[in-house]
């Protein structure tokens, strides 16, 4: 069987972290590691995760941010698959085994996506969700992701979107399923929600720089 790496990005995430890591130990494709990885947490994150034993294992790293973190995990991850999530959120049971399936039926296919339902409150249990070409979402041939290349460090938030406009320049065979595969949570302490003014400069970046990619390529 093949071996799927699972990437956690966590910092400060004790609120949250066991039910994430409930939710890819309980899914029906079992062949994986899990790698928490630690962004100078200052509450029980490092402990939570070292509880679970193997195969979580909690790495450390010093790098701030949220491409940093996930980058740091690839570096460390074994498995030919690469896939993640992050610490507040959770896959439903069968995210892995219907995206293997998807694979397996359509082996041309380099990455394959799902959609993502937001939450507040308890997790649900179901529910049509919205299109998502998110890590949380995602499940890639580790190959595939190197071809691409790491998330670009130097984005404040916009380091997914960035990735996602390389890998279609770079020709990746990607599909969404239509179905719901990750359960979204909004609270807070959302990154996304926190630092509003930064992603619209990254955006604004990021398109910028996919259209000087695509002019360079153009003769």
């Amino acid at each position: 069987m093949d071996m799927i790496s699972v990437v956690i990005p966590a910092r400060d995430a004790e609120a949250y972290l066991r039910e994430a890591i409930d939710s890819v130990l309980g899914q029906n494709y079992p062949a994986m590691e899990v790698l928490v990885v630690n962004n100078d947490s200052r509450d029980r994150t490092v402990a939570i995760a070292n509880a679970f034993g193997e195969p979580v294992v909690c790495l450390h790293s010093a790098a701030r941010g949220h491409a940093p973190t996930l980058n740091h995990g690839i570096r460390h991850a074994k498995g030919n698959w690469l896939a993640f999530i992050d610490a507040d959120d959770v896959w439903v049971p069968h995210k892995l085994s219907r995206q293997m399936q998807a694979l397996h039926d359509a082996p041309e296919l380099d990455a394959v996506f799902g959609h993502a339902l937001n939450f507040s409150g308890p997790v649900p249990h179901g529910g049509d969700g919205q299109p998502a070409e998110v890590p949380g979402t995602m499940l890639i041939r580790r190959d595939a992701f190197h071809r691409v290349g790491h998330f670009d460090e130097t984005f404040a938030l916009g380091s997914i979107i960035d990735w996602y406009l390389r890998a279609q320049e770079a020709g990746l065979r990607m599909r969404t399923l239509p179905e719901t595969l990750l359960y979204r949570r909004i609270h807070g302490a959302n990154i996304s929600l926190r630092l509003k003014d930064e992603y619209r400069r990254d955006y604004a970046r990021i398109l910028k720089a996919s259209l000087d990619r695509r002019r360079k390529r153009t003769p």
